[in-house]
């Protein structure tokens, strides 16, 4: 036979009390509680005015300068190179292959050009030439120069060959082969 121990027991039931103590403050703080209402908000009060003296200086300010800085000598960066005009209403009447394009290259005769130098290469030779402003340009076999749009034929490392197009007298299409040399210094 077993005996029971009294301090066994007793500290079981002690033991199982609080088990269920806790058991029934958990079960009470899960409950969902509705929120109480909101307070209404409490009505503005209105405070007396504080008089704030206005605050004086002494030091005199530099009156503010607009537009310190004057451009209108300035060349306008936006502005093109080439000149566009309009065209006349005589000229709107004629194709596009007629008109001519207005590039400083096509302003100057082939025979006011002077040649730079050239550039030998597998792609294609290259020239440099100068107009009378002293503006220069690089050129190509295909591209035209001057005022009758002469066609650059040739280019080589003695001199560039253009050929110009244009009507003489009697309304027949001439060509003109022109050459701009390269000049040799001394």
């Amino acid at each position: 036979m077993t005996r029971k121990n009294p301090k066994n027991s007793r500290h079981v039931a002690g033991s199982v009390s609080v088990l269920l103590a806790a058991l029934m403050l958990l079960q009470l703080g899960c409950k969902k509680t509705p929120p109480p209402p909101a307070a209404p908000p409490p009505t503005a009060v209105s405070l007396p005015k504080i008089v704030v003296q206005k605050s004086i200086s002494t030091v005199k300010m530099a009156p503010i300068q607009r537009n310190q800085l004057d451009f209108s000598a300035k060349k306008d960066p936006f502005k093109p190179f080439v000149a566009l005009r309009v065209a006349t209403s005589a000229e709107q009447g004629k194709s596009k292959r007629d008109i001519k394009p207005l590039l400083p290259i096509h302003s100057f005769d082939v025979s006011q050009f002077r040649l730079i130098g050239t550039i030998s290469d597998p792609k294609g030779n290259k020239a440099m030439v100068v107009d009378p402003s002293g503006k220069g340009y690089v050129l190509k076999v295909g591209m035209t120069i001057g005022k009758n749009e002469g066609k650059i034929t040739r280019i080589d490392t003695s001199g560039v060959d253009v050929v110009e197009q244009f009507n003489d007298d009697n309304n027949k299409i001439r060509k003109e082969s022109i050459r701009i040399p390269l000049l040799r210094k001394p």
